[in-house]
């Protein structure tokens, strides 16, 4: 009957934090539909330039979730332990690294913008439109990175609600902004592109100053003050560096990749960035509940070794777990396949543009199964139970070592269809579920990160 308690207390604070977070997730990417339908609907280039930048935004979102995920790992095991101080100190080590890291991309979008955008499209219409988004939206960076580590901090406890409520009060502001500022309603000058940027801007803002004030005056688990998000010690940033730094690397290298891919893309037809913008914002918003579970998974698992549960039970949750990430990557395809035609309607688009985007749907309705396996067994069961340097090798092997080179060859030497091109991109979603099975099974990656 303890172990039914046990196995029972655990399964609820995993569908309780996920569906959470998955809510909170659903809405921050109903922004990113919301931005593409609204810019969709005043200018297929603006919708492309906004695409383009997003590819800067996603390396900045892989970078931030790369330095809270070595956070996440770190402070589980200790919340397990029901150790408060050592969070504090690993906190303060992400928020340094995240500041510094973030700082750097936002020199390089300030002072080469135009050679940054470059990097991703050569039309010469696109990076127009990219530059005015850029000029506004790089001022949203450090807020952003800010907000994600403090939201990490407190999921690593088991506080997920206060992420719902911060992407619901963003979603409302961006989406009002974004109707007055891009058309300009209510006498506010119409400003197209840039309008969409200044919409984020505020809501980012909001965004952060929410978290701030639960951070320091309503959060009771941690007693948070604000020199203790910046006060730290080498002996922390030893450990974090030992476990910590190679999820950031591996998020890091995963955002490069990704950047490539965009780029690789962004050299195609003008037809299929737009179709790439609208197909991975669909992907997205499908997958919420895949990367919802990661990182819950990441937290209870982590936290199940700093309690020193037996070994019986770690390897019996991990089991399950496995099993409902299949049922959630096949529910995921299914919504994804069944909303498509609904919200490619929305688009003022080129006919050859929604004939990509089908055909790119098409392709993401069968990687959503991998990725919904792949990524919380790997980032979630190995990377919580600490056994972080492993996700990197894995995904260095994928995607620089088969992804990028095959995608290069199928784009720019065989000139195979655009949508092979982007099939071989997504590859690794379906190649990784086979040494993800192995790995998780083999439970040779439980490890304790902590200090006695």
């Amino acid at each position: 009957m303890k172990k039914k308690i046990s196995d029972g207390s655990f399964y609820k604070a995993f569908f309780t934090m996920t569906i959470t977070m998955a809510l909170q997730n659903l809405i921050v990417f109903g922004v990113n539909l919301a931005d593409s339908v609204m810019m969709g609907a005043y200018s297929e280039t603006a919708l492309s330039g906004v695409g383009i930048c997003n590819n800067i935004q996603f390396f900045l979102n892989m970078a931030a979730s790369g330095v809270a995920s070595g956070v996440t790992v770190i402070a589980s095991q200790y919340w397990g332990k029901k150790e408060t101080k050592p969070i504090h100190r690993v906190s303060a080590v992400g928020m340094w690294i995240g500041i510094i890291f973030t700082l750097l991309i936002f020199a390089f979008a300030a002072i080469a913008p135009e050679t940054l955008i470059r990097l991703f499209t050569d039309k010469e219409n696109v990076i127009e439109q990219s530059v005015l988004y850029l000029d506004i939206i790089k001022h949203t960076y450090l807020m952003f990175t800010l907000t994600t580590i403090l939201l990490a901090i407190l999921r690593s406890v088991e506080t997920v609600k206060i992420g719902f409520y911060v992407s619901l009060s963003s979603f409302a502001v961006n989406i009002f902004l974004n109707w007055v500022l891009i058309y300009g309603k209510f006498g506010a000058p119409e400003m197209g592109i840039r309008g969409a940027a200044a919409a984020t801007l505020v809501a980012r803002a909001i965004e952060l100053v929410v978290t701030v004030v639960y951070v320091l005056f309503v959060d009771k688990k941690l007693n948070f003050r604000l020199r203790d998000l910046f006060v730290t010690d080498k002996e922390m940033f030893r450990d974090y560096f030992k476990t910590g730094l190679p999820l950031m690397m591996s998020s890091v290298s995963w955002g490069i990749a990704m950047s490539i891919q965009g780029a690789i893309i962004g050299r195609l037809v003008e037809s299929a960035i737009a179709a790439n913008s609208i197909a991975t914002t669909l992907f997205q918003v499908a997958t919420v509940i895949c990367y919802a579970s990661s990182n819950v998974a990441c937290v209870i698992i982590g936290k199940t070794i700093g309690e020193k549960k037996p070994m019986e039970i770690i390897k019996r949750r991990s089991k399950n777990l496995q099993l409902i990430f299949l049922a959630i990557g096949v529910t995921s395809s299914a919504i994804l396949l069944l909303s498509k035609n609904l919200i490619i309607d929305f688009y003022d688009a080129s006919a050859q543009t929604v004939e990509f985007t089908n055909q790119f749907i098409w392709v993401l309705c069968v990687t959503i199964i991998g990725t919904a396996y792949e990524a919380p067994a790997l980032c979630g069961i190995v990377s919580g139970g600490g056994e972080t340097s492993f996700v990197l090798k894995n995904d260095i092997i994928f995607m620089w070592g088969i992804v990028l080179p095959l995608s290069a060859l199928s784009a720019f030497v065989f000139k195979f269809p655009v949508v092979v091109t982007f099939a071989c991109l997504k590859a690794d979603q379906v190649l990784k579920c086979v040494v993800a099975y192995f790995k998780v099974n083999s439970f040779n990656w439980v490890k304790t990160v902590t200090r006695d």
